[in-house]
């Protein structure tokens, strides 16, 4: 399936090569894994990732129909996860594949994108000092503006 959204840790290695296996004809397989970030101090206890079952498939769905439209691609995959994560804990994963490299690494940007800001995920950081809301952030936004119609690309 080519959208996940799951709570169960997920193996790096193990979806992109199910993934490249899918792909055949493809001359390019781009992948990108996020991972839990800790705070920079040590200070993250976990991260907390809550989102709306059904309401976050479509949507991610929505975002990979979009890059499979814009760029020349054999197939999209969008995984994502919930609930408790500590630092280093893969958190993410897109794979993008098409016959050409250009393509499918502007996807997976694509997809990163859009991802990042307009995913239905929440997440909270929860410290030793208590719990905070992760807010939007400009740059997120002005990463995502890149990919609007007459926009610059690069």
């Amino acid at each position: 399936m080519s959208i996940r959204v799951q709570s169960d840790a997920f193996d790096m290695g193990r979806e992109l090569n199910d993934f490249a296996a899918r792909v055949a004809g493809a001359g390019a397989v781009v992948s990108f894994t996020g991972i839990t970030r800790d705070l920079g101090d040590g200070d993250l206890v976990v991260m907390e990732i809550e989102h709306y079952p059904g309401m976050t498939e479509t949507a991610l769905a929505a975002i990979r129909d979009q890059a499979m439209a814009r760029f020349s691609l054999a197939d999209a995959m969008i995984l994502h996860r919930y609930g408790a994560l500590a630092a280093a804990d893969p958190i993410m994963m897109v794979a993008t594949a098409a016959r050409h490299r250009a393509d499918a690494f502007a996807a997976a940007e694509f997809l990163m994108d859009y991802l990042k800001s307009r995913a239905p995920f929440w997440k909270k950081e929860v410290t030793a000092q208590g719990a905070a809301w992760v807010e939007a952030r400009a740059e997120d936004e002005d990463a995502l503006a890149r990919w609007s119609p007459g926009a610059d690309q690069g």
